[in-house]
């Protein structure tokens, strides 16, 4: 399975994709059982894994549960070193374009790199802008970096274009998990004009309308958490938007 050569297919026949985000501090076995049920009958495309934090030593049993009860690909989506697996499919090598903390944007991944060459893993660079939701996110603590402004068009479009340039295989613009607002439809617009590349869309999406607003304004693949954590039946609503 190529996750970035379909994904890139899919995209340019214009296809939409459907992401469940699934952090292991949020998760038990019973209650990721009722979300993967939900996500196969619904056609869900990937399962991302990962949190600003590690609490709990599971991430392996909750990646081995997916692969036994699903044939949907896996991605970790990780929050620091500590989350990577070799059980998983691929990997979205975040480097945050639109902060400028050294350690996020090259540091950790350098000391990633060995586990990553010698893993199965399939490497998915990713170009990662934080934008502004309304309130102060996890990932925007921890990372140490201020978002994009929420108004601020322009300065998303110029960023996302130097990933691109710099070679990412991916945009992925994130309000961040427990968002007040989604990233704003005009910028997603904007910036999928500006790219030739798979635009990611996460945080803030917690109703089919954000998500059907989303996909129209040029999200190639969203990405939700928060929402489905608080009602599993939302996957199913949600993946009816594509």
């Amino acid at each position: 399975m190529n996750l970035y050569q379909t994904l890139l297919t899919d995209t340019l026949s214009g296809r939409k994709k459907f992401a469940v985000l699934i952090d292991p501090d949020k998760y038990t076995l019973e209650s990721l059982a009722e979300v993967v049920k939900l996500a196969v009958n619904s056609g869900v495309d990937y399962f991302f894994l990962g949190g600003s934090l590690l609490l709990h030593d599971h991430q392996a049993l909750l990646i081995t549960f997916i692969r036994e009860n699903s044939n949907i690909p896996i991605v970790l989506f990780p929050g620091n070193n500590m989350q990577l697996s070799n059980k998983a499919d691929g990997i979205l090598l975040l480097s945050l374009i639109s902060g400028r903390n050294p350690d996020m944007l090259i540091g950790r991944h350098v000391i990633s790199a060995p586990y990553l060459k010698a893993s199965r893993l399939e490497i998915l660079s990713t170009g990662y802008m934080l934008i502004e939701s309304g309130r102060t996110t996890a990932v925007t603590y921890m990372s140490n970096t201020t978002p994009i402004p929420a108004h601020k068009d322009e300065i998303a479009v110029c960023t996302a274009m130097a990933g691109e340039m710099l070679g990412m295989k991916l945009i992925y613009m994130d309000a961040g998990s427990g968002a007040t607002n989604p990233v704003p439809v005009s910028m997603i617009s904007k910036v999928k004009e500006s790219i030739g590349i798979p635009l990611i869309i996460g945080g803030g999406i917690t109703s089919p309308s954000m998500a059907k607003a989303a996909f129209s304004a040029g999200a190639d693949l969203i990405v939700v958490g928060n929402g489905i954590e608080s009602d599993p039946k939302l996957i199913t609503t949600i993946a009816a938007t594509r």
